[in-house]
Order: C-alpha cells, then structure tokens, then sequence
C-alpha cells in the first residue's frame, strides 16, 4: 500500500487471502470521510494484486460496522450541496470499489452492522453472521433515505422487495436468526468460529480456478443488471469461450485424467 491506513487493518493469513478490517474499534468502526477514501484506494490497491483471490471483510471489537460516525454528523447540515454530494459520492466510490474487486468478498459480520454498515455488508458478496450481528437501516430515523449507498438496490434482491420495504420504513433491528431466514446472510456461525468459517470458505473458493471464479463473479453481478434472459446468456457464452483458452482449463482436464488434484496458475 502507498500509506499506511489509520482506520483499517489488513492481514494475509495465507497466499491469495486478505482480511480487511475495519479498526475503529472504539466508535464500533463508525464511518468517516477518511475511512471512504482510504476503503477506495485499499479496494483499487489490492484489486491490482496478480496474486488476490479472496478478500474477507470484518470489524475489529464488538460491532463490524456502526454506519457514519454520529460525532462528524452535525457538520453534515453545514455543508453546502455541492460539499454534501462530494462526501456521498466519495462513499459511493469507496462501497463501489468494495463491490467491484474482481474476486469474491465474504463479510464476516461479528457485531452491528447499520446504516452504511449495512450497506458495506450489502456490497460483499457473500455474508457469514456470528449470534450478535444485528442488521439496521436506520436512514429513516435520523431524516435520510434508506436510498443510500447501493441499499436500495442490492436489498430488494437479496430478501425481496416487501421485506425490504418494511425493514426500511420500520427502521427496525433485524438480528441474526432472521438475517438467515430472509436470506440477507448465508449462515451464522458460533462467534469464535466466525473468521475461521470465513477462512475455510476463502479456502475452498481458492482451491477452484481463478479465471473460473472471476468471471463467475463478473456474469452474476452483471446479470443482475441484464435487460433479458438472452442478453446474460451472450455474456456467458462469451466467459466460456475465453475460459477454455486458458492453461487452467487445460489443466484441469489433464487432472482430471490423471486423478491427481488440479494446479491451478491463473493462467
């Protein structure tokens, strides 16, 4: 990294592997303009590394992510338009870099998980939640939209459009049993097993083609943009045909001859 970051802490536990975490544990990780600028250029830093296959976000303490810090949020009324929309676009960015690495994130949710964190949880791809994570989207109680921060967009698809409407117009906690349920977490895992299950899912993840995962990625987040069924099939076909002109489609095939695990290069 050019800087060292002040407000996050990154860690390799093995090759391909990184954890991100987000280290304000005495505001329960509350988001600042710093943190944004400085999640963007980890994000587009680390998106850049040849080697990355897996990166897995959590907080550091007893919350992953308590949205916007409350003590920078009586300056937000000061600000003028223009100085209101550069703060949101600069978190805008910040969530988007998140979202759009080109390998798998994991959110592993150990704490509270509100307003933009919520949002940042949103934007990983997959979500593990320990016992205490709680999911709000409190906007509504503090007179701002739950339109924020891509909420509005990836919510509805995660748990559908009339859950979603009433988790945010109710501004109500959402724990992690009902998180499960909905769908808004693909499982809750004992509290001292939740980066460990988030390592062994990073594990597996980095045990199959890279090329293969990457570009599953890019056709599910793209399809779920896609005007038509056959507008995300021309998408596929064209992964596919690429992909079988790589050496780990190649090797895969000799493994799979030789009943020997594949080596995957990346290549």
């Amino acid at each position: 990294m050019p800087d060292t970051p002040t407000t996050l802490r990154l860690e390799r536990p093995r090759e391909g592997v990184v954890v991100l975490t987000l280290d304000r544990p005495d505001r329960y990780n509350a988001m600042t303009a710093t943190m944004f600028a400085e999640l963007e250029s980890t994000a587009r830093t680390l998106d850049r590394e040849p080697g990355l296959r897996v990166l897995i976000l959590t907080g550091a303490g007893k919350a992953f992510c308590s949205g916007y810090d409350l003590a920078d949020a009586e300056k937000l009324t000061e600000l003028g338009a223009l100085g209101m929309l550069d703060l949101q676009e600069s978190a805008a960015r910040a969530l988007s870099a998140i979202r759009g690495i080109r390998v798998p994130v994991i959110a592993a949710v150990n704490g509270a998980a509100a307003g933009g964190g919520l949002a940042l949880a949103l934007a990983a791809d997959i979500r593990l939640a320990s016992p205490r994570a709680k999911f709000n989207a409190a906007f509504v109680k503090i007179g701002l939209s739950a339109g924020d921060l891509g909420t509005s967009w990836l919510l509805p698809r995660l748990i559908g459009p009339a859950a979603a409407a009433e988790f945010a117009y109710t501004a109500g906690m959402m724990d992690a049993a009902k998180a499960e349920h909905t769908g808004l977490v693909n499982g809750v895992v004992p509290e001292e097993e939740l980066l460990p299950a988030a390592l062994e899912m990073a594990e597996q993840i980095c045990g199959n083609s890279p090329g293969g995962v990457q570009l599953s990625k890019r056709a599910l987040q793209a399809n779920m943009e896609a005007s038509s069924y056959a507008a995300a099939m021309e998408l596929e076909n064209r992964g596919q045909a690429l992909l079988t002109r790589s050496d780990d489609m190649t090797e895969a095939l000799d493994a799979f001859r030789e009943k020997r695990a594949p080596i995957f290069t990346g290549r």
